[in-house]
């Protein structure tokens, strides 16, 4: 496979079929296999087993790989988020977790069920002329049902970002990546003093947030799997790559599917139709929570800014990438210092 990222590593199929019979036991054989492209952190496979089950193979960067601060123990974390799903919010399609292992030579690696379906990115990419609004509905109406689902704290589990309000969380959050930032030698079009009195401006806001719930974060086209329903429009068939995952506001997982845009400004979204059909709760997008959305808008941004020289990406190598994000972050900060 062509290395897109220099958290990835190139795998032979000798080197699947081992793992894959590390997790199986060593009468597995593998049919066929072939790399899954479109991520640029894990390196990821497609595998045929010779009993016809499709699994997918994850395996994590490997040790000694320099990561962001919140990137440190995805695997495990998308085992753990894949599991929560499906305990606790079961109508949800999510791949189930086969096997979760270590290896002293390959490291860490995730095998999951493979769901159907191709993903809204692909399918545009594709040039494909479809209709998404029903897998966007759908959408919306999955993420409400996660949404329900609650944690013990705010933030990430384990040693990463997390605190007791969620203000304190986001800060502790966007601390991580200003440290980021100065470590990977990034330079941000504002200053990390000035990021701060931002969200310390804003913490009311933050803490109108209550309650922990469980977010996926990555809620991109990219990972957002579908398929023909019976009518034959287009449904949601499944979420995948879940390790980003964290507790929070439920605002926050509105940001990424709707991506370089303002999901306060498109009321009527099918991705909003679907959550509001099934959120237990009314959907509000009052000035606080137009405040918070600003606030998840410059996290993200900046986390795709920090990020780059981790990906093996420069303002040089991606200039396009750079200018858009510094632009976006502009916006947002121009937006938040007058509220």
């Amino acid at each position: 496979m062509t290395v897109a990222s220099p958290t990835q590593r190139p795998l032979t199929t000798d080197d699947v079929t081992y793992l894959v019979r590390a997790s199986f036991g060593p009468h597995t054989r593998v049919r066929d296999c072939g790399p899954l492209t479109g991520g640029g952190y894990a390196t990821v496979w497609w595998i045929l087993l010779a009993d016809d089950r499709r699994v997918v193979l994850k395996l994590a960067p490997p040790a000694g790989t320099p990561l962001l601060r919140y990137e440190r123990g995805l695997c495990a974390a998308e085992a753990r988020y894949f599991r929560l799903v499906a305990e606790q919010a079961p109508e949800v399609p999510v791949p189930p977790v086969l096997h979760h292992g270590t290896d002293p030579a390959y490291g860490e690696w995730l095998v999951t069920g493979m769901l159907p379906g191709r993903s809204l990115y692909e399918l545009a990419e594709a040039g494909a002329t479809i209709d998404d609004g029903p897998a966007r509905y759908d959408l919306g109406a999955a993420l409400a049902a996660v949404h329900r689902v609650t944690g013990d704290r705010f933030g990430y589990e384990g040693e990463r970002a997390s605190g007791a309000t969620w203000s304190a969380a986001f800060t502790a959050m966007l601390d991580a990546l200003l440290a980021d930032a100065a470590d990977w030698d990034v330079r941000l079009p504002v200053t990390p003093d000035r990021l701060r009195t931002l969200v310390g401006r804003h913490a009311g806001a933050l803490d109108e947030v209550r309650r922990p719930a469980l977010l996926h974060f990555d809620c991109w086209d990219g990972n957002v799997l579908t398929a023909p329903g019976p009518d034959g429009r287009l449904r949601l068939s499944g979420l995948v790559d879940g390790e980003r995952f964290l507790h929070g506001d439920p605002l926050l997982d509105l940001v990424s599917p709707l991506l370089y845009r303002r999901v306060e400004d498109e009321p009527e979204h099918p991705l909003l139709r679907g959550y509001r059909a099934a959120a237990p709760e009314p959907l509000v997008l009052d000035a606080a929570a137009r405040r918070r959305l600003g606030l998840y808008r410059l996290h993200l941004y900046l986390l795709m800014t920090v990020e780059m020289p981790s990906r093996g990406m420069t303002a040089r190598s991606h200039p396009g990438r750079h200018a858009q994000l510094a632009a976006l972050l502009d916006a947002e900060l121009a937006a938040l210092g007058t509220d």
